[in-house]
Order: C-alpha cells, then structure tokens, then sequence
C-alpha cells in the first residue's frame, strides 16, 4: 500500500505540473497570436491532455501491467481524464471575456454526491443484479450499457455533462473485477468499431479550409505539443526517481493531443464561448499530433503494431 501511495503521489505531482505547463503555454500562444482571451483560455485547457486511445492502443498487451512505464502512463491518464472533468464543467461559464464562478461552484458541489451515488449504487442494486445474471453474459452487457447511459443522462440533468456520467459509470463499473474482466472483451469489437468511426469523423468533418489561416498558431502549438511534451514529462519523471530511457519512453508516448480537446472544442463551440479559428487551431492541433506521435511512438518503441521486438 505504501509504494502504491507513493506512486500515486509522483503520477499526481507530474499531471498536476505538466498540465499547468502546457495550459499556461497554450494560453500565452493564443495571446502571441491575438485571439480573444476566452479562445486563449479554450486553447490552454485543450494542451493539458494526453491522448488515452492512442496512448493505451499503442501499448503491447505484454507491457500494461508489467512495466513502469505503463503504470504511470495509465496513472497520470487517470488523473488527466479526473482534470478533464472539472475543465467540462468550466467551459460552459466561459463569456465574453469573463469567467462566472458561481455556477462553477454549483456543479462543482454536485460532483461528491454524484460519485457517491454511482458507486452505491454498483455495491448495493447492480452488484446484485450482476450475481443474478451471471450465468447469463449478454444480460450484463445490456445492464452495464444501461447503467452508463443512465448515469449520462442523469448528470445532464443537473446541469453536468453527459460525458462525465458515462465516465463516473465505467469507474464505477470497473470496480467490480468480475463484471469489468468480461466486460472488457465483450465491449471490444463495439470499441474498436467507434474508435474507428471516431477518427474517420474527427479527420471528415475537419474543415481544412481554415488551416492556412491558423497555420502560425497551429504550428507553433504543435511545437509545444511534439516536441516539448515529451522533453517535459521526460524532466518531471526523472525528478521523481524514474530511469531516463523510461522516462523518455513516456513522454514520447504521452506526446500528442487528446479526443478530449475534440470535446472541449465542441462544448465550447455548443456554448458560444469559442470562435471559428480558436476551433481550427484546437483540432488542427489535436489531428496532426496524432498523426506525427503515432508514427514516431510505432517506429521507435514496442507496439503492437510496431516492427520492434520485445526483448
């Protein structure tokens, strides 16, 4: 239990500063490059993520629960998705130029009581049902289906996010090894067809238009992103007692944007609080550092897909 702490306690440290980092770069980029303040805010929030699909696709099945690298990798996913909530309830505040802090602070004051529901839940009624029909594998697809849109739509009506519900429901469906272990393969063709559909759709409805007039702020963005995200995780981990070839190792894989900026650009664009080339510059950004990370992260380290053998 101690090292475990421990671990957590330097994941947290390193996705608490390198979040800080990128957001405060992506932000005085956006002022570099005269964007209305509200946009400079969207644009800081969306460098602070790490790609969780690329990153855990992108890891050999061998490597996820026998190597460093890939417990601090998913430990500081984990804390980034955790920030990503509370930046889901703040993007719908933003307005001209002002930030309106009471209704950050209502939904914020929702987020215990919703956690707390969830996982009630899941130990007294679901972890029963699930004991029912155990023997039956598709009933708890379905049930576990229902229970995460359930929980979206319950958050959506107080005001929350949709996207946090289905969240705190997987969380709160995970803690049961039973149930997540067949879960896991069950719901692996269906994750893999909307991964699928979700890249084709990101790469689709990209308007590439606009990208000669953002092309500065986006290739200075993309700097930020390639090449000092993985020099920053690379300082941070070695601050905390982590090897240097695993530490480059991380940040490499960590380095690229995030599905989440997709939807902190959609909310915000939902909610009027961010322009048409605050858009481009945020998706832009987050397309083309998938590209890039993912052809580097495959020729230099061992993947599943990589020509790289494990030694």
């Amino acid at each position: 239990p101690i090292g475990m702490l421990d671990n957590l306690r330097q994941s947290a440290m390193v996705a608490l500063l390198s979040s800080l980092f990128f957001m405060s770069m992506g932000y005085g980029i956006g002022v570099l490059f005269d964007f209305p303040m509200v946009d400079c805010v969207v644009i800081g929030l969306s460098l602070m993520f790490s790609s969780t699909i690329i990153s855990l696709k992108l890891l050999p099945s061998g490597m996820i629960h026998n190597s460093p690298v890939s417990e601090f990798m998913i430990s500081i996913l984990l804390l980034q998705d955790l920030i990503a909530m509370v930046t889901l309830l703040v993007i719908p505040t933003l307005n001209a130029g002002s930030l309106d802090i009471w209704p950050i602070i209502t939904r914020l004051g929702y987020l215990p009581f919703i956690i707390i529901f969830s996982f009630m839940v899941e130990r007294f009624i679901l972890s029963k049902l699930f004991d029912v029909f155990e023997r039956n594998k598709e009933y708890l697809f379905l049930l576990a289906i229902a229970w995460c849109l359930s929980m979206a739509e319950l958050c959506l009506l107080l005001g929350l996010s949709s996207e946090i519900g289905a969240f705190l429901a997987g969380v709160s469906l995970a803690s049961d090894s039973r149930v997540s272990l067949y879960l896991v393969k069950a719901l692996e063709p269906l994750r893999d067809f909307f991964l699928v559909l979700f890249f084709f759709s990101v790469g689709a409805s990209y308007n590439f238009g606009m990208l000669n007039s953002v092309l500065y702020p986006t290739v200075a963005l993309l700097v930020v992103v390639i090449i000092f995200k993985p020099y920053v995780f690379r300082i941070l981990m070695a601050r905390v007692g982590e090897p240097i070839d695993d530490s480059w190792e991380l940040g490499y894989r960590l380095g690229q944007g995030s599905e989440f900026s997709l939807l902190l650009a959609r909310i915000a664009v939902a909610n009027g609080v961010l322009g048409i080339e605050g858009t481009a510059v945020v998706q832009g950004v987050a397309i083309i550092s998938f590209l890039v990370s993912s052809f580097w992260v495959v020729r230099r380290y061992v993947t599943p897909i990589g020509a790289t053998e494990i030694h």
